[in-house]
């Protein structure tokens, strides 16, 4: 294997249903594809700020095939052979792979660099990212490096979860501002005692889904710590390119193991010191993963207890409420930390620290099968 960098590509993850966004986040219009925070959608914001790090014929879209137009039309500088669409949802490890073995057979030398990336998290300082990109690049650009992005948690968040760099690890790039740090292991979500621990200890940080590496480097991980999967991988490989590949797509996706990424490989990788080097760069980059109503008013509050609206709303002795009504008036009197969000056919209301349960109510349409509602 060549020690030379390969070309780099950005992947691009949007997939997802965002059902804790419902009543606006719907099957066809899931979050990544809507404007949550900012005039542009999260999967516009994303492509914007990775643009002056990749040309547009380097970077790659995996998502739905009930996604698949909205994602064209979005964004029309890819080309459409670079949107990937998943016949069926199979997590982080399938979809990472799908865009890897396309790459395996598009580039010339067999291998290219990955940054694969969420289309629906928020970074509120681009231009520190792009260097924190071109470093990990870098990093990962040797062969056998796996890095991830980590960032460095402000709070003792139970929602998230964490990544250990090593307690006497030695910076990979000693000589770099980014430096890329030797992983202990990757933590669960935490309880609150033991979150409040990891970031007192200044060891651990936050795992954002970032994730660099050669498709050469992945796939001989993948093959390793996933082999059924990386078998029928290599079998729609076979048909990329020809008349055959919509019907391989369809045979072999179904088949593969419904796991993320960082079960999948980077966990066992970082426990398997004589194989795999795994590595994190601290990223400080006013990251959110927007992962709920909540956070939506917490990116856009102005100070604490300001209300957060869209639409013609008076707010009369309420505070801390996010309110989205875009058609109708809406006036709320005496409320606090409330979401309303408001459209055609549904209407939303729950308290701010609720806002992680809205995904239950999408459960609970699909079994009343309420389709119009999703």
């Amino acid at each position: 294997m060549s020690s030379a960098a390969p070309p780099p590509h950005a992947i691009i993850l949007a997939g997802g249903r965002g059902t804790r966004f419902w009543p606006r986040s719907r099957t066809r219009s899931p979050k990544q594809l809507l404007n949550i925070v900012g005039q542009k959608t999260m999967l516009e914001q994303t492509y914007d700020r990775l643009a002056p790090l990749f040309p547009s014929s380097q970077i790659w879209v995996v998502t739905h095939r009930e996604q698949a137009r909205a994602v064209s039309r979005q964004l029309r500088r890819v080309p459409s052979r670079h949107i990937l669409t998943e016949p069926v949802g199979r997590n982080t490890a399938a979809a990472i792979g799908l865009a890897a073995v396309h790459l395996l057979r598009q580039e010339k030398g067999g291998d290219a660099l990955m940054a694969v990336l969420p289309a629906d998290h928020f970074i509120g300082k681009p231009a520190r990212y792009r260097q924190i990109v071109r470093a990990a690049l870098k990093a990962a650009s040797q062969p056998g490096a796996l890095v991830v992005l980590g960032i460095p948690p402000t709070r003792p968040e139970t929602g998230y979860g964490y990544i250990e760099r090593a307690r006497h690890d030695k910076p990979r790039q000693s000589a770099d501002r980014d430096r890329a740090y030797a992983i202990r292991r990757f933590a669960e979500k935490p309880s609150l005692e033991l979150a409040r621990k990891y970031v007192a200890s200044g060891r651990y940080l936050w795992n954002a889904g970032m994730f660099f590496w050669r498709v050469s480097t992945f796939l001989e991980n993948l093959e390793r710590y996933l082999p059924k999967t990386h078998a029928a991988l290599m079998r729609i490989a076979e048909s990329i390119g020809t008349s055959r590949y919509a019907a391989a797509l369809q045979r072999e996706y179904s088949r593969l193991e419904n796991i993320s990424i960082d079960y999948a490989l980077l966990e066992p990788a970082s426990h398997d010191p004589g194989h795999a080097r795994v590595f994190v760069i601290p990223a400080a980059i006013d990251w959110s993963d927007v992962g709920s109503w909540a956070a939506v008013y917490e990116l856009l509050a102005k100070h604490p207890g300001a209300n957060v609206s869209t639409g013609t709303v008076l707010a009369l002795d309420a505070a801390g409420n996010l309110i989205s009504s875009p058609s109708k008036f809406v006036a709320a009197v005496g409320v606090s930390d409330l979401v309303i969000v408001e459209t055609s056919d549904a209407l939303l209301v729950c308290s701010r620290e609720r806002a992680q349960d809205v995904g239950r109510v999408v459960k609970w349409l699909e079994q009343h099968r309420l389709q119009k509602l999703l």
